[in-house]
């Protein structure tokens, strides 16, 4: 049974917890007397502990700054015993340090940094005159909130209808007087950057904030931000839940956002193409539509030294076309404010959070927030994705997730291990293994087993929307191009000694009426004889060749097989060169037929009497033969290049625009290469009857027009090649040519391959 979607979560029963315990707190320091901290802590052991620590914030003000009744955290943690295994909560140290700064006993700070460690630690802002106030509730501010409804007019605003609320917020429709606008309000306490982070930001997946103002003397701020008014991923969530199975799809995101459209008396877009595009596709192709949007989100904000730290459905709201913006940055982190530090404000849905995350999160843990990277707003991410993809979160979490140090650890516990198969056996029967696979990686427990950034990621994502490059990237376990890639080294070798029979075969066809017949039975045995050892010279050489050429593709591939990790500079360097493994195979074959030229005719130079005018038609004939070897190698060394190896790369690190120029000069060659092959006929009727009397026209007439059927046929074939490897190319670099991040338009696009059609990127 799945929990139900309505059921309140355990870290928002702590924040009402905290703002109930921080109003009451606040309004007993009114006496001017220190109050007895301990009478208001709550008694559930989920919440004890963090508000424990916001009114140790609290009474430190009070004592310090507004009050002369100083208290340290040594005397805090002596009282509480929640305080006194492990060190004390870096975000007190830093409180307490700029509390005795700013109090009366400045000349304390020195000697108190010494003695909590806190100067030890470059993490922590040491004394210095950038303080930001840690603290979740500020005292006093809960009051002022709770009295702001609807149809009041703060600031510019008329509020016009509450569209969310927390316990540190509230989210109103407003319309902005100066402006004539609607526009969504975000009034709350007066903490965090969210401000200040989301002014670092400009994306269209991101939602665009417009101003903040300070109400309230200071105690609450007013954040007005673009209004998007088809709800959240939530909404989608629950009317996926409610909604049989086998009747997922596009529709169903766009029948939530018309059922929150509708709620608010909305209109539903008209003549839109998104819209209509996205109706088409599968369900999982909607959730890796979705989720390759939010990744471009996670990567504008990650270039701009932002994390998020508290992805999940209510925080992704949708446009009217269903598009999803990522909203509420409350506890997020920028590199780039003034003054801030991963440790403030820290927090986060405890169900979506990453396993580092959780121990960040975790009192008797050493990990902080300072830990965290990019990689696990990615793992926060593919959770949220795969509650969409299958309406549960993928780990056997508790009902009371995270209400004790137990639960927590227990949480902590299933993330640190592979997703369970039971979970696997969640995903719908039509969804790709390609977006099964992408999943499970960004769920990696290890976070240097994940994507390593939103780009990589939304790479992925976008193959898992191309139906012939995900086929290509992810083919299924047991397919013949997921067996055959683990075999390069005779597979080209196969390829390159067909090239070379056919070749051979017309060689010995054409030689053997004209020449053989010619010449005496102990002159073939010496001309057999140099074959043979011109054949045992060449062979070593094209191994070594061989060798050389393949030495750095073949280690790589069983390094990537094997699990190793290679820096991005060299799978790009691998990417180049394996696209030019066929080219050069093709080369190997060549230089063996040059060889084979040579020899022929100083052989026959050599052991026999021929005139001068045969001797240059057997060389070419030889070349002629080359040719063959040439262009039947190529197409059957590069057809298996793209469709077995190549896409392993592209499982791994991030494409440039160097890779299409490498796709785009692929193409080029195979036309080329193509043209050779359509060129055999002639060449070889050409190089038939040239430098031939009229009686022996007639030696050579079935060998040449043999050449001519079996060349037609073979470039029959060939072309086949041609197609298939073209459309090949052309799906893959549908995916990799791509524009900047945060250039993206939902614009449509002209679909390249077969398979359902998807909104454009």
């Amino acid at each position: 049974m799945y929990e139900p979607i309505d059921l309140v979560d355990s870290a928002e029963r702590t924040r009402t917890a905290l703002a109930t315990a921080v109003a009451r707190f606040s309004e007993a320091w009114a006496s001017g007397s220190p109050p007895d901290l301990s009478a208001y802590l709550p008694r559930e052991p989920s919440a004890r502990r963090t508000v424990l620590i916001e009114l140790i914030k609290i009474d430190l003000e009070y004592r310090w700054l507004r009050h002369h009744f100083p208290k340290r955290l040594s005397d805090y943690r002596a009282e509480f015993t929640e305080l006194r295994e492990g060190p004390l909560p870096a975000e007190l140290v830093y409180e307490e340090l700029h509390a005795v700064r700013r109090g009366l006993h400045t000349a304390d700070a020195p000697a108190l940094a010494e003695a909590t460690g806190a100067a030890e630690d470059p993490e922590l802002p040491q004394i210095s005159s950038d303080y930001r106030s840690t603290m979740i509730a500020r005292p006093g501010a809960q009051v002022l909130l709770d009295a702001i409804d609807v149809g009041d007019r703060i600031d510019d605003f008329d509020l016009l209808m509450r569209i969310g609320a927390g316990a540190f917020a509230q989210v109103y429709l407003a319309r902005q007087q100066s402006m004539q606008r609607l526009v969504a309000v975000k009034i709350s306490h007066n903490h965090g950057i969210e401000p200040q982070t989301l002014a670092q930001l400009d994306h269209e997946y991101i939602v665009r904030i417009f101003d903040q103002r300070l109400i309230a003397d200071g105690e609450l701020k007013l954040l007005y931000m673009q209004y998007l008014p088809g709800g959240t991923l939530l909404d989608v969530l629950r009317l996926r839940r409610s909604t049989p199975e086998g009747q997922h799809s596009g529709q169903l995101l766009l029948d939530a956002v018309d059922d929150v459209l509708a709620d608010k008396g909305e209109v539903r877009p008209a003549d839109s193409a998104v819209r209509e595009r996205t109706a088409a596709l599968t369900w999982p192709e909607t959730v890796a539509w979705l989720g390759r949007r939010l990744a471009d989100a996670l990567q504008h904000a990650s270039e701009r030294g932002v994390l998020h730290r508290d992805i999940k459905p209510a925080n992704v709201l949708l446009s009217g076309e269903g598009i999803p913006k990522l909203a509420d940055f409350n506890v997020s982190f920028s590199t780039r404010v003034k003054g801030a530090s991963p440790l403030a404000y820290f927090g986060g849905s405890l169900s979506y959070m990453s396993p580092e995350q959780l121990e960040a999160c975790h009192p008797e843990l050493p990990a902080t927030a300072a830990d965290l990277d990019t990689r696990s707003d990615i793992f926060a991410l593919a959770v949220m994705l795969w509650e969409l993809l299958t309406g549960r979160r993928p780990f056997e979490d508790e009902t009371s997730a995270g209400e004790s140090e137990t639960s927590l650890a227990r949480m902590l516990e299933l993330r640190r291990r592979p997703i369970d198969s039971k979970f696997l056996s969640d995903l719908p029967p039509d969804c790709p293994a390609a977006l099964r696979q992408v999943l499970l990686k960004c769920l990696a427990p290890d976070r240097a087993d994940r994507y390593s950034c939103g780009s990589e990621l939304a790479q992925q994502l976008d193959l898992c929307l191309e139906a012939r490059a995900r086929d290509l990237v992810y083919p299924p376990p047991n397919s013949w191009r997921a067996r055959l890639s683990r075999w390069p080294t005779p597979i080209l070798w196969l390829s390159s000694l067909v090239g070379i029979g056919l070749a051979t075969g017309y060689l010995a066809a054409h030689a053997q009426n004209l020449i053989r017949e010619r010449v005496p039975d102990a002159i073939n045995s010496q001309i057999d004889r140099g074959v043979i050892a011109c054949i045992l010279a060449v062979l070593p050489l094209a191994v070594v060749i061989y060798v050389y050429i393949s030495r750095d593709l073949l280690a790589v591939l069983r390094g990537l097989r094997e699990g190793r990790r290679y820096d991005e500079s060299t799978l790009a360097r691998m990417r180049s060169r394996t696209l030019l493994w066929g080219d050069l195979c093709a080369l190997n074959t060549l230089l063996g037929a040059l060889i084979a030229t040579v020899t022929g005719v100083l052989l026959l130079r050599w052991l026999t009497d021929l005139p001068l005018r045969l001797q240059i038609h057997a060389a070419m004939t030889v070349l002629v033969a080359g040719t063959i070897s040439v262009a039947y190698t190529f197409f059957l060394s590069t057809f298996y290049v793209v469709r077995c190896v190549y896409p392993i790369y592209l499982r791994h690190g991030r494409t440039t625009e160097q890779d299409s120029a490498d796709l785009h000069w692929l193409r080029r060659r195979t036309t080329v290469y193509l043209a050779i092959s359509a060129s055999v006929p002639v060449i070889g009727v050409l190089a038939g009857f040239s430098a031939l009397e009229s009686d022996e026209l007639a030696l050579v007439r079935d060998s040449v027009l043999g050449l001519c059927a079996g060349a037609g046929l073979a470039f029959v074939a060939a072309y086949w090649l041609f197609r298939k490897l073209d459309a090949d190319l052309r799906a893959l670099d549908g995916v990799i040519s791509v524009p900047a991040v945060g250039d993206r338009s939902e614009r449509p696009r002209r679909r390249r391959t077969a398979g359902p059609t998807g909104p454009g990127k």
